[in-house]
């Protein structure tokens, strides 16, 4: 089977092609996820686009890429994900997380491929005070939220697959900034009252994987599973770093200097009323994001 990545060289496409390559990322499970079996020896012909390779934007270089390439299947992880930077850059944002996004399911349908789009938990308001799942209604609060749920539109043939908080090696995120803090004993403060769920990104690659083997048609919830504040999170990962739950002091969004430039979700852990299999839950997945960076 011939699977196109675009958005290949960030934190999900990095973990993606390793595992579609059969290797485990460093921060993955060995027990294989949502009942996948482990990939064997040749069974994927990747072929892995960053921006640089392939820009999504550029209809008739997707459309030239999807007729020389013919992929059984496009996974497009290509984004424009900042979020604040978004509600100044708007055409920027539904650009890339629209436009691309249409131009790569439109071209990859007309091959005869299915597509499989990340989309984001900041598609909902987040107002309901309960885990959400594939059938409650979207209502987005910021530009990045609008563009993405935008670009769920154009998915015909294939699987949108929302999930959310995604973190991974890649890059400087937030579990650096915790395993720092508990190394040099520094204080931190994050939000309390904005509760979702951390999705590995080793995690849900593995996830993408059994969804390319067994495809699933429509909107489909892959997150880490259970919930928790990112002041819950942080306070864990100086904690496994270390350091102490006291170094991290929860604060409400309204309290944040400089205030955040978009609006987020307020409650909006992600749950499938499609899928019987989950996602470790998010502790899980933290600790192993944790103890891998510790390593390096």
């Amino acid at each position: 089977m011939k699977i196109l990545v675009t958005g290949a060289t960030g934190q999900v496409g990095s973990d993606l092609i390793q595992v579609l390559h059969g290797q485990q990322p460093r921060a993955g499970r060995a027990t294989a996820l949502l009942g996948a079996e482990a990939v064997r020896e040749g069974e994927f012909d990747v072929v892995a686009f960053s921006h640089s390779d392939l820009d999504i934007t550029n209809a008739q270089a997707v459309s030239d890429a999807m007729a020389s390439l013919r992929p059984d299947e496009v996974v497009n992880l290509a984004a424009y994900t900042k979020v604040d930077l978004a509600e100044d850059h708007e055409v920027e944002a539904y650009l890339v997380n629209e436009t691309g996004t249409r131009h790569l399911a439109q071209a990859a349908e007309q091959c005869g491929a299915r597509t499989i789009h990340i989309s984001t938990d900041y598609v909902f308001s987040g107002d309901l005070g309960r885990a959400l799942v594939e059938s409650d209604e979207t209502n987005p609060q910021s530009v990045y939220g609008a563009s993405k749920l935008a670009g769920e539109a154009h998915v015909g043939l294939g699987t949108v697959v929302r999930s959310s908080w995604i973190v991974g090696l890649g890059g400087r995120t937030v579990i650096d900034v915790a395993i720092s803090a508990a190394q040099e004993g520094r204080e931190l403060k994050f939000v309390a009252d904005q509760v979702g769920t951390l999705t590995s990104s080793a995690d849900l690659a593995a996830g993408l994987v059994a969804l390319i083997r067994e495809p699933l048609d429509g909107v489909v919830h892959l997150a880490g599973s259970g919930e928790a504040s990112w002041f819950e999170i942080i306070a864990s990962a100086v904690e496994l770093a270390g350091g102490s739950r006291d170094q991290v002091q929860p604060i409400a969004t309204s309290d944040l200097n400089p205030p955040q430039r978009a609006k987020r979700p307020s409650y909006s852990p992600l749950i499938s009323e499609r899928l019987s299999n989950t996602l470790p839950d998010w502790s899980d997945g933290l600790e192993r994001l944790v103890r891998a960076r510790l390593n390096d």
